[in-house]
């Protein structure tokens, strides 16, 4: 059914005048339950089908979506489809070109030992209501737990002899302790503040232990509350693997996304300070700093087969020795820039127009543990889960805050500290990177939102402790 659709669809819109037309029918099945004090708060549970269709004309391309597969109803986006084409192209502008890739007919689908959907609610619900139970008995005032399942099989096609299928499972879950003071805050979350996500099955979830952690960081919680505020001034800063994830996120992922280096997302999500002139010369950090695109990371949440234009998931260097070497594109995008590869567009849904995100963008492994990081630091912070960001439209100044710090005095981990926080410039910030940690995680960022209309992508981040010189941290009076 959903490749019957897509041809009527691509049919359509070349019967209509399109030059070139693809069309994806997606099924998606959602689940997300979500605890509070040891109770279930929330059950939500979605499905939705629906056919895509993009055609070009000319230099202009035109979107259309149904939420229905009929051969009169695709025939019919198709057709639309083309018809937003030919109305774009009386726009004057340079003609659009695709980069080449091979006409895939193909079958993919992610690892998935057991099936999320097919845990029962009961199970599901007891690990949420007994992990936030247990950190309200160890002092949380608010105790919190999540899940989410995105269940979602996609059927492509293309004019040019694309026929893919994909059924890709997500998921993925989490915890945070809040406990309140006389006028403070704190949170610590586990084993992130949003929770850890893959493209894999319940298996994710159960090796993440949410119980056994839920005690430790409900006391955590309440001794930021009387934990010493985080200093002021310059100092060495260790991030740990979480908080380095979301700022490979915020100031590379982003940053090398081809749409926003043209200008094409500047009316709503910003630019880029990368200039594609220097391309391959120059210096974004550290020779340690050797940063990847790449979707075929078994497990990791930017995991894919093919992208949402046909083409394959490949490997491919970002950063290389801490020099820039490549972007994150699309095939209309990268003939524009003047590449010869695409690979990262992928819409959140049939009834989104499939744009340029990122995949999975993370750091390779670095020759140290973050003991040996610590040991090798004689007056630094240590700084892990993130709590805040702030980054400019450019993707250059950045302030983040984490969940919680500790002191690092010669070579020893310290003092708890709360509220702390880091602010830099990108390129300078990663040149100061001169220890990196061996203990890399494949970090999964389920609420990556771009676009207008808005879209929330799916993204993996590789990441592991890593330590940076002469960072200002802290707020000053």
């Amino acid at each position: 059914m959903g490749f019957d659709a897509a041809t009527a669809a691509v049919q359509a819109a070349l019967d209509a005048g399109a030059r070139y037309a693809d069309a994806r029918v997606m099924h998606r099945r959602y689940e997300s339950m979500s605890a509070r004090n040891g109770d279930v708060e929330e059950l939500a549970q979605h499905e939705s089908i629906g056919l895509g269709v993009r055609a070009l004309v000319g230099s202009g391309w035109g979107f259309h979506a149904v939420p229905e597969l009929s051969d009169a109803a695709a025939r019919d986006a198709g057709r639309r489809a083309a018809a937003v084409a030919t109305a774009s192209a009386r726009v004057p502008g340079p003609p659009i070109d695709l980069v080449p890739v091979d006409a895939a007919v193909a079958s993919w689908a992610s690892d998935c030992a057991v099936d999320p959907l097919g845990v029962p609610l009961s199970d599901k619900g007891d690990l949420l209501v007994g992990a936030t139970a247990t950190m309200r008995e160890h002092g949380a005032d608010l105790a919190e737990g999540l899940y989410q399942i995105w269940d979602t099989t996609k059927w492509f096609v293309s004019s040019e002899g694309h026929r893919i299928d994909q059924h890709i499972r997500e998921c993925g879950g989490g915890i945070s302790a809040t406990s309140i003071g006389d006028g403070e805050t704190q949170r610590r979350s586990y084993p992130s503040y949003r929770g850890q996500y893959g493209t894999t099955g319940w298996e994710l979830v159960t090796s993440l232990d949410l119980a056994a952690h839920a005690a430790r960081i409900a006391e955590e919680s309440r001794e930021l509350l009387t934990a010493p505020e985080c200093p002021a001034g310059e100092t060495d800063l260790i991030l740990g693997g979480e908080q380095l994830a979301l700022q490979i996120h915020e100031s590379v992922g982003h940053a090398i996304e081809l749409d926003r280096i043209l200008g094409w997302e500047a009316a709503f999500a910003g630019t880029s300070w990368l200039d594609l002139a220097r391309l391959g010369s120059l210096r974004y950090g550290s020779e340690l700093m050797n940063v990847t695109i790449d979707p075929t990371i078994p497990g990791a949440l930017g995991s894919f087969g093919f992208d949402d234009e046909g083409s394959p998931a490949v490997r491919r260097d970002a950063v290389r020795e801490g020099r820039w070497v490549g972007v994150l594109a699309g095939r209309d995008s990268a003939a524009v820039a003047g590449l010869d590869y695409g690979g990262s567009v992928r819409a959140d849904g049939w009834a989104r127009l499939p744009m340029v995100r990122m995949t999975n963008v993370g750091l390779e492994p670095g020759p140290h543990t973050l003991d040996e990081i610590i040991a090798a630091t004689d007056d630094g912070v240590l700084m892990d889960i993130n709590r805040s960001w702030s980054i400019d439209d450019k993707r250059l100044n950045f302030q983040f805050g984490c969940e919680v710090g500790w002191e690092v005095r010669n070579g020893r981990r310290g003092r708890m500290l709360r509220n702390p926080t880091y602010t830099g410039i990108g390129p300078v910030f990663w040149r100061s990177m001169d220890m990196l940690s061996s203990e890399t995680v494949a970090w999964g960022t389920p609420n990556c939102g771009k676009g207008q209309p808005g879209q929330v992508g799916h993204t993996g981040h590789p990441a592991a402790p890593a330590r940076f010189r002469g960072v200002r941290v802290g707020v000053r009076a």
